[in-house]
């Protein structure tokens, strides 16, 4: 009996000092709060395309110098399995601004416009008392740009169907185009969130100030890429060996495959993953800035910041270029949080799957608010505060096929070990075990061990799209 005992005793201690952690957690973050004379923190969401999620420093990349992620991760939790649940631009941006997965909020593909027929996390925020500002990409179909007249400060851009130009790129503030101001279109986002800042910061009262939040939507890295001055050609001499896999030609490398419109690229694919480098780069000379500036002002002990991607990209693994396919580098994203207050360990690591609809939750959980019904995510929070706490087991990946792209439609679910994707047309199933298979080089269907897993799967996958209706 007596190793019972002790087990008992260990574990309701071990229990009561996560209790007592959890509260020392939620009394510094209301101090730190304290000190800037308001209640809820500031939010600062920045939002990356196209990022591969080990093109970081912080994520061991070879050549790649990212001080601003790098400056976060080591204030902050890098998380290593971080995912999106439709690898396409425009239903990741709409799942991350809902919490919900595409089927849900209707945006499934780059073709179908925004609806607003779900509120977003900065409706929520505005409603709690938050200044509420997107600036930068919006990136969904529609006609022309969404009303959201819930927002304090609305910039975007329209130009070249909502993808914008690198340099010199017109902006639509508050519904009235403007010219660049600044040639580079991160320094002209990250001049607006500044001045944002600055402005709620003036607009206080009583030594009180209103707490805001930022949704920053960068461009880099979408092709075409473009650097400024003082970042283009840094990398013109970097070792890609290792990096971008020995099958990829160097002069001429693409996902052919009937597919031109997804990847073909001519002349040198080194080249332009350098230059996909250079524009990481010099987004990252921005987010620097903007830390800088909350140093200078006073509010980064005061001010959530997270860093994410709207989906992977893979550069010639599994002879794909894109974003599109199932495979590991497209589903997986950025993802860094930094949370003064409630992270006691900052510069960790957190092995959890989390995914792009978490934001949303995790967002309306650190302002003290309450997370609605139709958000399929969960918030980050606890994985902030306790390192070991449970994370999801399983999630749905879901895509619609659109002209004139190739890849077809497809409905998978991904477990913390293995990856089962089915597809609508013209492919057999995908059954992984990322455990042992890392790299998805070895589909398990129609083996003795595919078939042993497979119908668990099946179950599983039809349990989450109903629980998800």
């Amino acid at each position: 009996m007596q190793p019972i005992m002790y087990g008992q005793f260990f574990g309701r201690l071990t229990a009561a000092i996560r209790i007592l952690f959890a509260i020392f957690l939620t009394c510094a973050a209301a101090q730190a709060a304290a000190g800037t004379g308001q209640d809820q923190p500031n939010l600062v969401f920045i939002l990356g395309d196209n990022h591969n999620a080990q093109t970081m420093g912080c994520a061991g990349h070879p050549f790649i110098q990212t001080p601003g992620m790098d400056r976060l991760a080591k204030e902050g939790i890098l998380f290593e399995n971080a995912f999106n649940t439709t690898s396409l631009c425009s239903p990741s941006r709409a799942s991350i601004l809902t919490g919900a997965y595409a089927h849900r909020h209707g945006v499934k593909n780059n073709h179908t416009p925004w609806t607003g027929q779900m509120k977003t996390f900065l409706d929520h925020l505005s409603a709690g008392g938050y200044a509420t500002a997107f600036i930068g990409k919006w990136h969904m179909p529609g006609e022309g740009l969404p009303d959201m007249p819930f927002l304090d400060l609305f910039v975007s851009y329209t130009f070249r169907e909502g993808q914008g130009a690198y340099f010199n790129c017109p902006m639509i503030v508050n519904g009235r185009e403007v010219p660049s101001r600044a040639p580079y279109i991160t320094a002209e986002v990250t001049d607006y969130a500044i001045e944002f800042m600055q402005k709620v910061r003036a607009e206080s009262r009583g030594g009180r100030s209103r707490p805001f939040c930022i949704y920053l939507s960068h461009r880099p890295g979408h092709p075409p890429y473009k650097a400024p001055a003082g970042v283009a050609g840094m990398y013109a001499d970097a070792d890609v060996a290792g990096v971008l896999p020995a099958h990829a030609d160097p002069l001429w490398y693409g996902k052919t495959k009937g597919n031109v419109f997804q990847g073909v690229m001519m002349g040198s694919y080194e080249d332009k993953y350098r230059k996909y480098c250079e524009t990481l780069t010099a987004m990252d000379r921005d987010i620097v800035r903007l830390l800088e500036e909350m140093d200078t002002m006073g509010l980064a002990e005061n001010t959530v910041v997270i860093y994410m991607g709207d989906n992977g990209m893979q550069w010639g693994t599994h002879d794909c270029h894109g974003i599109r396919e199932a495979y590991e580098d497209s589903l997986r994203l950025p993802l860094i949080v930094r949370a003064p207050g409630l992270v006691l360990d900052p510069g960790s690591k957190r092995r959890q799957m989390v995914l792009n609809i978490d934001m949303g939750p995790t967002l309306l959980e650190m302002a003290g608010l309450d997370i609605p019904a139709s958000m399929d995510g969960q918030s980050l929070a606890p994985f902030l505060r306790d390192p070991q706490a449970r994370g999801r087991e399983a999630f749905l990946i879901e895509f619609w096929r659109y002209f004139p792209e190739n890849t077809p439609s497809y409905i998978g679910i991904r477990t913390n070990q293995y990856k089962y994707i089915e597809f609508a047309r013209g492919r057999s199933p995908w059954l992984f075990d990322l455990l042992n298979d890392p790299s998805e080089l070895h589909n398990l269907m129609d083996t003795p061990q595919g078939e042993r897993l497979l119908p668990e799967l099946q179950v599983r996958l039809a349990k989450m799209i109903a629980r998800s209706q």
